[in-house]
């Protein structure tokens, strides 16, 4: 079935606030096997000027991937989950993450188009703290194989 592009512009709910910790930071850098001390050591970051440990760039995505699921799951929608491949994924950040952020997310369908058989489906994950203050937008891309009109 295809993907309606009658949904191009929805907006899901904000996600339940999510406090980025120390721990949680050391974690996803250990994961992606970076050693940059900033990423576990407040002093290190403190010394390059920020206020607390900072978290790795994609670290984002430990957010936005569950908030992306609103659109996946979303029945009006009509996404069969069997067919998705992730096509792209870039990040736009207006100030890095830190430990101590209370984070929340706000997924927007940003676009979807017919190519080659597929939908290609493109949202757009805009993540600020509690108090509204951007940190970063996630812009993903997932493409639904064999299901376009």
């Amino acid at each position: 079935m295809p993907v309606d592009p009658a949904y191009i512009g929805r907006v899901y709910p904000a996600t339940e606030p999510y406090e980025v910790s120390r721990e949680k930071i050391r974690e996803f850098a250990d994961a992606i096997n970076d050693p940059n001390p900033v990423y576990r050591d407040r002093a290190a970051a403190q010394a390059l000027g920020h206020p607390d440990v900072v978290a790795p760039p994609t670290f984002a995505i430990r957010l936005t991937l569950s908030a992306g699921h609103q659109v996946i799951k979303d029945p009006d929608l009509g996404i069969d989950y069997s067919r998705v491949v992730h096509g792209e994924q870039q990040f736009r950040y207006a100030r890095p993450v830190y430990a101590g952020d209370v984070l929340q997310v706000v997924v927007t369908v940003e676009n979807i188009r017919a190519a080659a058989g597929n939908d290609i489906v493109t949202t757009r994950a805009d993540v600020s703290t509690v108090d509204g203050e951007p940190v970063v937008t996630a812009v993903s891309t997932i493409v639904a194989r064999g299901t376009a009109a």
